[in-house]
């Protein structure tokens, strides 16, 4: 087991053991025990009641948060040419089509969200092997399969991002930095825990959202306590 720095051991005392605090006070300390010298990203992790294999109980969807990510979010559009213009101009990183298809079959995947429009879902068929694993695959759901090529690229500059349960019955999530404030930091966690909290299936019995930790990048997980959301 590594051993843990100086720096480390000094932001874990900050966090009081067996102790579940409010989203405000969490919200804040997770500013106190970021100690790295890098904007550190702060995420969310949500445990679910659910059991993920059941296709009743799956739980995805996608929310815009209110103050962004805080990261520059690479949007590569896959459209027509008649779509390019619009593209481009709502801040598309990479717009075209057979070009980036050809790079993404040679292995490139360096972009975080690919929008799409719906008469070009077929020609990523084949990439599937290949954008699936990595999360990028467009899906209607999520909205990045679209005729309003720019809205979706707009919203996910924007701020908006989607989100799956894993096998585990767990959601995971990047809401911030820890330059952000501490409000804005709230917001952005509270936002998604109310959308979670609207989509729970019908078939999910008994505690619906059993655990709940922020974390930035170098620091331990402060657990917040469920009931308080």
């Amino acid at each position: 087991m590594a051993k843990l720095t100086k720096k480390q051991k000094e932001a874990a005392s900050k966090i009081e053991k067996n102790k579940l605090y409010s989203l405000k006070d969490a919200a804040a300390l997770i500013k106190e025990v970021a100690s790295a010298k890098f904007d550190e990203s702060v995420d969310i992790a949500v445990r679910l009641g659910v059991d993920p294999r059941k296709a009743n109980q799956m739980v995805r969807g996608v929310v815009t948060l209110p103050h962004g990510t805080g990261k520059d979010v690479k949007v590569l559009a896959l459209v027509t040419p008649d779509k390019e213009a619009e593209a481009k101009e709502a801040g598309a990183d990479y717009v075209g089509l057979d070009d980036y298809l050809q790079k993404i079959k040679d292995g490139w995947t360096d972009v975080d969200v690919i929008i799409t429009m719906p008469a070009v879902m077929g020609k990523l068929g084949p990439l599937g092997r290949i954008l699936g694993p990595r999360g990028l695959m467009p899906n209607p759901k999520t909205g990045t399969v679209t005729m309003d090529v720019a809205k979706a690229v707009a919203e996910v500059k924007a701020g908006k991002i989607d989100f799956k349960v894993d096998k585990t019955g767990i959601v995971h999530a990047g809401i911030g930095k820890v330059s952000f404030g501490a409000e804005q930091i709230y917001d952005n966690a509270h936002e998604i825990i109310q959308t979670l909290i609207k989509l729970k299936p019908t078939a999910a019995k008994g505690t619906y959202i059993k655990g709940i930790h922020l974390t930035s990048t170098m620091s331990p997980a402060i657990a917040l306590d469920p009931k308080a959301v």
